[in-house]
């Protein structure tokens, strides 16, 4: 067999190898890994490397030693999960920086951690002063957790005391000019509803990139002709404004009214739809 060929086997058959191994992993060792998974990085994708390359190693003993060390990271995951003290041990504990607005010195020394790589990561977070600072950790991951002082903090609604509507998770329910069935039938709507809501914006499936239906039910969509401009959803707007008009109608026609009896029911239903108005503003703005 010429080596050529060879090393095309053996690298197909590693990446085979390697990906089964990331997967059997788990998601985290692709995001925020431990040391211990650091280090299993790097010695699998060396094996992988030399073993996909290296015609004259064995492939086999590649392959075994590979799943030695997929199997004792996996085995330490599994314990750790168990044991409190084993996953202290393996995957490390957080770190206090920063504390009331005093930096703890002691903690960046034993972390091998500057004042300006501190200060860095700070400004990472938009935050220019340790002062502002009510708690600041350095997690096993490496990352760098911050809340800012009450005062520093950015504005919610609950610190305002407006209602929101809560929300749900948007899906998508078009995708590269098809209907994706699943995701339609997770919102419990149909084809039907979906082609109705194509014909208002005046589009067909089949020039549709990306359809969304977000928490309202209102589908918006991106085009694959950038130039082509689709109209926003009216519904909720269109909604609240008729309302509205409503509820002014209901006051004009107490005024214009000679009855008692009707002026006060137009003036109590008005006052209802008002309060009514009020509460369902949040939701269809």
């Amino acid at each position: 067999m010429p080596e050529w060929v060879e090393i095309i086997i053996r690298t197909l058959a590693t990446i085979v190898a390697l990906f089964l191994i990331t997967k059997g992993l788990g998601k985290k060792q692709l995001s925020e890994m431990n040391v211990f998974e650091y280090i299993t990085g790097i010695v699998i994708g060396d094996i992988i490397a030399v073993h996909a390359t290296d015609v004259d190693s064995n492939l086999f003993y590649g392959v075994i030693a590979a799943f030695l060390w997929f199997i004792i990271p996996w085995g330490a995951e599994y314990l750790s999960m168990k044991n409190k003290t084993l996953r202290d041990f393996i995957e490390g504990k957080s770190t206090v920086f920063i504390q009331n607005g005093k930096i703890m010195e002691d903690n960046l020394k034993k972390e091998r951690y500057t004042i300006d790589e501190l200060q860095e990561a700070l400004r990472d977070k938009n935050i220019f002063r340790a002062a502002d600072v009510e708690f600041a950790v350095l997690e096993p991951s490496g990352t760098l957790s911050v809340l800012p002082k009450k005062e520093y903090r950015p504005l919610t609604a609950k610190y305002l005391g407006i209602e929101v509507p809560p929300d749900k998770q948007p899906e998508t329910v078009i995708m590269d000019g098809k209907v994706l069935h699943e995701p339609l039938a997770n919102l419990s709507l149909n084809v039907n509803w979906l082609e109705t809501e194509l014909d208002k914006l005046n589009v067909s499936i089949e020039n549709v990139f990306v359809g969304e239906v977000d928490s309202d039910g209102q589908l918006t969509v991106d085009l694959y002709d950038d130039k082509i401009a689709v109209p926003s959803p009216t519904e909720k707007p269109l909604l609240l404004a008729t309302l509205k008009k409503c509820q002014a109608d209901l006051e004009l026609f107490a005024l214009a009214t000679e009855n008692e009896q009707a002026k006060q029911l137009y003036q109590k239903n008005s006052k209802k739809l008002k309060s009514a108005i009020t509460r369902i503003t949040p939701y269809l703005k």
